[in-house]
């Protein structure tokens, strides 16, 4: 059999699998994602990540978005951005024959722009910004503490602190060779804890996880920030 050049194999590796989680399990959001629900009801349909699936559903709890429906792809994405956009793509194409209207809630996350150049050719709207870090606490107002010199800060938001294992120590091989955390963390001066829910043990987790880092901590509690405004843009859109 012959061999398969390199495009072939990374366009097979970055291939859209639909979401097949049915749990608001972390693990879950993070291996599988979220499907949509098979009674399609809602006119409006949120693509996101799994990161984002709990905020996502309070919100719509909140807000009484009850038109809304949501699939998240699998959070692990974040690991290998250059495969989100081509997911998302998936994703629209699946569903947009049968919602009113797709949004996606992905910020830009490492794609260079190419996320946002697809939204907009396929005429779907999504997130403003570079990341969730920067859209919970707000996109002005993290660019202004970026301009004033905070850019050695390493960011956690609730679903991170929960995920930490899985989505930074055992990546970066931290688990295995400890000694390599100077090395990955050794331009960092501070861990940011940006929270969505005020639980004393996500905070409590969330200083563990500086210290093994070797890290200061700062706690900001940002709530859902401008993700909460777009969603509620989007929801009111079509009420």
């Amino acid at each position: 059999m012959a061999r398969k050049g390199r495009a072939a194999r990374l366009t097979e590796r970055a291939a859209f699998r639909p979401p097949t989680g049915r749990t608001l399990e972390e693990s879950s959001l993070t291996e599988r994602g979220l499907a949509a629900p098979e009674k399609k009801h809602g006119r409006i349909l949120l693509i996101a990540c799994g990161a984002l699936a709990r905020e996502i559903l309070a919100i719509k709890d909140i807000n009484g978005l009850d038109h809304i429906d949501l699939t998240c792809l699998p959070a692990k994405l974040h690991l290998y951005p250059d495969q989100i956009t081509i997911a998302v793509e998936g994703a629209i194409l699946k569903h947009r024959s049968t919602y009113d209207q797709i949004c996606v809630v992905y910020a830009d996350c490492g794609t260079g722009g190419e996320l946002k150049q697809k939204c907009d050719e396929l005429g779907v709207e999504m997130v403003a910004g570079p990341h969730c870090y920067s859209f919970f606490e707000g996109n002005e107002q993290f660019a202004q503490r970026a301009d004033a010199g905070e850019i050695t800060a390493f960011y956690l938001t609730d679903f991170l602190v929960k995920q930490f294992d899985a989505f930074i120590w055992k990546p970066m091989g931290l688990d295995k060779n400890p000694e390599l955390r100077e090395m990955i963390f050794g331009n960092y001066t501070k861990l940011v804890y940006q929270s969505q829910l005020s639980d004393p043990a996500l905070l409590e987790k969330a200083q563990d996880c500086a210290a093994r880092m070797g890290l200061e901590f700062e706690h900001r509690h940002t709530g859902y920030g401008e993700l909460q405004d777009a969603v509620l843009h989007w929801g009111k859109s079509k009420a």
